[in-house]
């Protein structure tokens, strides 16, 4: 297959969304399929290159920041980079295409798809679907909502990437999606070994208001008479605020900023518990690591965290207090024999999350709508 994919973040640019569309999109070059890319332009990237075998195309967006977006910015990504996908689907001729995130990147897709006179597919992430991120994207969906609904109630198929995200677009738009789980390649299963010198914890992620790291800190400041360390990998606006709240925290916490994917792995084979204090999650890929390598998870009770915590199994999902995440870490600090257990639940719930079955998911959804472009009415 030929297939054309729209997404606003494709790394460097955007978050864990943006490196799922780019792992997802290596692996079926990877396995034969034409991939090409259209995605935001910054100064510093080049217009076009070749990744993993996936040509990638960089229109100047105006966008300011890899790591972060505003709606303005997401406006002008929509009108520089429409020229370049009405291009490339008249002239490159794709069987199909793929849209990442309802808004704004399927905002392009109908057009598109027109233009080719192609079907086109949709992922919703979280922040592309009313509720996921109301903080921060209330306002765009109060205007944009009925255009989102529209493009993803006409789409050839639409999928979405955890039954919490799912949900929030069935309720929204009318129409259920197909869940295909992230997934992340499988690892040989560690042995666990608890650690004598206490409970080992770990903190990823964009240290934002989604993810809440002073909650974190507020949690573990009620346990300091307990053992435990916590690394923190991760950088943005809270940073500053987080290291300034665990002042009296000194010796307990590492500050690792931001790790390479090697990295990360290293530091959570020598990990005990994943400590995620988030206020909106659609499917984290902290998590589906973190149960690769058998981490107990300790998590806020919010819906996008359903698919990767069971209670009292693998983890702990917790109402967002410091009372109540400081109760959980303390039951984990006390009990290495249930910490042993959930760790090993961990690893038992991991298969879930195959990287390569997600590829074929995604890969089936592509060419069932090829198939049924070909053969309407089958």
């Amino acid at each position: 297959m030929k297939v054309l994919v729209l997404n606003y973040e494709y790394p460097p640019v955007g978050g864990g969304g943006g490196r799922l569309c780019a792992k997802l999109c290596e692996s079926l070059a990877g396995r034969g399929h034409e991939i090409r890319v259209v995605t935001a332009g910054l100064r510093h990237l080049p217009e076009r290159e070749e990744q993993g075998g996936v040509q990638i195309f960089r229109p100047r967006s105006f966008r300011r920041r890899e790591d972060t977006c505003s709606v303005p910015e997401m406006a002008l990504y929509l009108i520089t980079a429409l020229p370049t996908a009405l291009r490339l689907a008249r002239t490159w001729k794709p069987d199909v295409l793929h849209a990442h995130f309802v808004a704004p990147s399927g905002f392009l897709a109908p057009l598109t798809a027109r233009m080719g006179r192609i079907p086109y597919v949709v992922t919703a992430h979280l922040g592309d679907v009313p509720g996921g991120v109301p903080e921060q994207t209330a306002g765009l969906f109060r205007v944009a909502s009925p255009v989102a609904g529209w493009v993803w109630r006409h789409a050839a198929e639409v999928t979405a990437v955890s039954s919490f995200v799912g949900g929030l677009a069935h309720a929204a738009w009318g129409r259920a999606p197909r869940v295909i789980l992230n997934g992340i390649p499988a690892i040989p299963p560690p042995e666990i070994a608890l650690s004598p010198d206490g409970l080992r914890l770990l903190f990823v992620g964009r240290l934002s208001i989604q993810k809440d790291p002073l909650l974190a800190v507020q949690s573990l400041a009620r346990i300091a008479d307990h053992r435990w360390t916590l690394d923190v990998i991760g950088e943005g606006p809270l940073g500053a605020e987080m290291r300034a709240a665990a002042s009296g925290l000194e010796g307990r916490i590492r500050w690792r900023g931001w790790l390479p994917e090697e990295g990360v792995r290293a530091l959570m084979a020598r990990a005990d518990a994943l400590l995620m204090t988030s206020r909106q999650e659609g499917l984290p890929m902290a998590a589906v690591e973190a149960l690769w390598h058998g981490l107990a998870i300790v998590g806020s009770n919010i819906g996008g965290l359903a698919d990767v915590i069971l209670p009292n199994q693998n983890g702990f999902l917790c109402e967002r207090t410091p009372a109540s995440f400081a109760d959980a870490l303390a039951r984990l600090a006390n009990n290495p024999g249930q910490l042993a257990s959930m760790r090993q639940a961990s690893l038992g719930l991991a298969g879930r999350f195959d990287f390569q079955e997600t590829v074929s998911a995604y890969e089936r959804v592509l060419g069932q709508a090829v198939s049924a472009k070909k053969h309407p009415g089958k």
